[in-house]
């Protein structure tokens, strides 16, 4: 069995790179999905949160408004710290869960991805990824993709990229770089590849990554 850990910055692309892994046989585990599910309304996410920035951050129906809270803790790096240790503790708990149902069902030769947005914000060394995928594009591009296919303004898209570890920061903890700067034909070679040296390790016959 192999656990992989699976980065890159927002924009980057690193969604669509583990949409591919999915499809190709690994087990992905998305630390987003935690993210979601720790905070549904009735739990204590959720009423954690609302005890720490207020009423103003839950929408009529009770649930989180995603949008409000990102707009109050993107522009404070001291409420986005709160936010996180509120949060981080949950979803590793979460993602352990998933690893271990996927440990029970899975055979020796598993390929185990986790979708980990802030895994070089210290994540690696506590969770002991065999192999460290990151998924990148040069900062401009970034900021061009969160403008015009998110729709966020300048101002936002800057805020939310500077909230994350540095590109030089992933690529330093990087065992495998997947550049996805390029087409959507050029992202499937890449992964293609990627996938091949991952399901070779996961097998045994290989010791290092491609």
């Amino acid at each position: 069995m192999l656990r992989v850990g699976l980065t890159g910055g927002i924009g980057a692309g690193k969604s669509e790179v583990a949409k591919r892994l999915a499809g190709l046989g690994a087990v992905v585990i998305d630390a987003d999905r935690g993210a979601r599910a720790v905070v549904e309304p009735g739990t204590p996410g959720l009423a954690r949160i609302a005890a720490e920035f207020g009423d103003r951050v839950l929408l009529p129906d009770g649930s989180l408004d995603r949008a409000g809270l990102a707009a109050i803790v993107f522009a404070d790096p001291g409420k986005l710290a709160a936010l996180n240790s509120i949060t981080h503790p949950l979803i590793r708990k979460w993602v352990e869960n998933r690893e271990e149902e996927a440990r029970r069902s899975g055979g020796p030769g598993t390929v185990i991805v986790h979708d980990v947005p802030l895994l070089a914000e210290g994540l690696r060394t506590s969770a002991g990824f065999d192999v460290v995928v990151v998924v990148d594009v040069p900062t401009e591009l970034q900021l061009e993709r969160l403008t015009g296919q998110r729709g966020m303004t300048a101002e936002q898209a800057v805020a939310r990229i500077a909230a994350q570890s540095s590109r030089e920061r992933r690529l330093e903890i990087a065992d495998i770089v997947i550049d996805n700067s390029g087409t959507l034909e050029d992202l499937d070679k890449r992964v293609r590849d990627v996938w091949a040296g991952l399901a070779a390790q996961a097998s045994g016959d290989r010791d290092e990554p491609a």
